[in-house]
């Protein structure tokens, strides 16, 4: 006959057995496969995006910005630099986030990020390339060295900057029609709510 001590044992074994089997089985329920499943599911290609008329402005800004970009990185000698490289810096950094922008709209991806305000992003990053390409064009064209390759830098900065100007005007325009929306929602919805508490509370 086994005392309780052995008893108690053999069940903290037995109980630890059964918790490394489980922690070692492969049927263990985990969030893993769902959140990615949940990701890849809403992958879906939005063409919509593409033909709308914030889809055509970052493609435009997006080509152009690389323009710039080849512009200014086939200018071989500079003395001073500081105008070539802040146009450097900015036509590859806007056409980077234009570019990642683009590409997130495109893959509806921006959809499992709900947290993100993204049309305030969108406008943020068009409000900002609008003042830094102006920046750097204008630094750009007054200490250029008459080279051909700075010549068309400048030209395609200040192109690019007009199309960013008229990125950041869509987005405001959609902003304050934004705002409207929820306005006009909610009191239908609270016309609906009160006229079902009325039909539920009517005698039969």
């Amino acid at each position: 006959m086994r005392s309780s001590g052995e008893a108690e044992g053999l069940d903290g074994e037995a109980s630890n057995t059964a918790m490394v089997s489980g922690a070692s089985s492969p049927y263990q329920p985990t969030t893993e496969p769902v959140l990615s499943r949940s990701v890849f599911r809403s992958l879906s290609w939005n063409t919509h995006y593409l033909t709308s008329q914030l889809g055509i402005l970052k493609i435009v800004e997006a080509v152009l910005s690389l323009i710039a970009f080849i512009c200014i990185e086939t200018v071989m000698m500079c003395s001073p630099c500081a105008g070539v490289y802040l146009f450097e810096f900015v036509s590859c950094s806007s056409f980077v986030v234009t570019g990642l922008l683009l590409l997130l709209f495109i893959l509806n991806l921006h959809s499992n990020l709900t947290q993100i305000n993204w049309r305030l992003v969108d406008l943020t990053n068009a409000a900002c390339s609008t003042i830094f390409y102006f920046i750097a064009s204008v630094v750009l064209a007054a200490l250029n060295h008459k080279s051909g390759a700075e010549i068309a830098a400048v030209i395609f900065g200040f192109v690019v900057m007009l199309v960013y100007g008229v990125n950041t005007g869509v987005c405001v325009r959609q902003w304050r029609l934004g705002d409207q929306r929820p306005v006009q929602t909610s009191e239908y919805t609270r016309a609906r709510t009160a006229s079902r508490s009325e039909v539920e509370t009517r005698p039969e």
